[in-house]
């Protein structure tokens, strides 16, 4: 049996030591669903409500070149606006202006938002960088709580990145608290590395006891029944199933990963946003945006500390 390499005592060293930076120091220095498994729908974003929707999208080579193209920002701005937070994956560009300048597209109508961006990873000349944006109407980041997970045996190519937030909930109701792990895994290695994210999981978990509501997003190179030890947890849930990801609709390679039993804030709403569909693209067209699609879940603005709002079985990872 394979040693547990990457220890807790390894992560909680560098647990606290938040390594992202927040996007608007940055701008300041440039002049529907069944109630026992979750639909997944290839639908646009559902209504808003008393919902917030969490979702995560790996655009392909995001950088320069994506922003000299008006058509791809344009779709890129519309795709994000539709939910609360976005968990983005493989933002690739040196220069650190491509989340500013796409957050003044996005802020453009007078809307409010924000971006956390970590830090630059990668074993090869090709580094990427984690993004959380998130609509500050709806959302509210817990100040100091975002960090890179700290991998001293390099078993992640790309280490995760971790933050906290809080839906902004009606007067008098306890808003939802929850923790995203921002993750995209090596093609070439995810057996390996899904085992390891089981081990991320347990230890974010672990290390914020008065936080349960703990959310793995993000691409994971392999469909839901190819999880590892992050499949192996106890009552571990993913929310896409059986639904490909994937622009040319073969693979199904993202996805949202949590415990309903903690997370009973989960409405049992989840999907894929098809591009092709929503803005009537031809696949050329929607693979310059990028070759995955996005995918959402979404939550119930108000914390719960019993009961369900829906309920979903456990895991049936391996």
């Amino acid at each position: 049996m394979r040693a547990l390499i990457l220890t807790t005592i390894a992560f909680l060293a560098g647990l606290f030591a938040a390594t992202g930076c927040n996007v608007e120091k940055v701008l300041e220095q440039l002049p529907d669903a069944p109630s026992n498994l979750p639909a997944t729908s290839t639908t646009a974003a559902p209504a808003p409500g008393d919902t917030i929707r969490i979702a995560s999208f790996n655009i392909q080579v995001f950088g320069q070149s994506k922003m000299d193209k008006p058509d791809v920002m344009q779709i890129l701005t519309k795709v994000v606006k539709s939910f609360d937070i976005v968990a983005v994956q493989e933002l690739r560009s040196a220069e650190q202006d491509v989340i500013p300048r796409w957050l003044e597209m996005i802020n453009a109508d007078g809307e409010n938002w924000g971006a956390l961006v970590g830090p630059r990873l990668g074993r090869t000349v090709s580094k990427e960088q984690y993004v959380f944006l998130y609509n500050k109407g709806t959302i509210e980041f817990v100040e100091k709580s975002d960090f890179t997970i700290n991998d001293p045996m390099d078993l992640l190519h790309r280490e995760p990145y971790v933050a906290s937030f809080r839906a902004i909930a009606k007067p008098g109701v306890q808003p939802f608290t929850f923790t995203l792990i921002n993750i995209h895994t090596d093609p070439d290695l995810v057996e390996t590395e899904l085992d390891a994210l089981g081990e991320v999981y347990e230890v974010v978990c672990q290390a914020n006891p008065n936080e349960d509501d703990v959310i793995l997003l993000g691409d994971l190179n392999t469909d839901y029944t190819h999880f590892g030890q992050l499949g192996r947890i106890p009552g571990i849930f993913a929310a896409i199933q059986g639904t490909p990801t994937n622009t040319r609709k073969s693979k199904s390679y993202d996805n949202i990963v949590f415990e309903p039993r903690h997370t009973a804030e989960f409405t049992g709403q989840a999907g894929v946003f098809d591009l092709i569909s929503a803005y009537k693209l031809t696949e050329e067209k929607a693979l310059d945006v990028s070759d995955h699609f996005p995918i959402w879940a979404t939550f119930s603005t108000q914390e719960f500390t019993g009961g369900a709002v829906a309920s979903a079985p456990a895991g049936q990872t391996r």
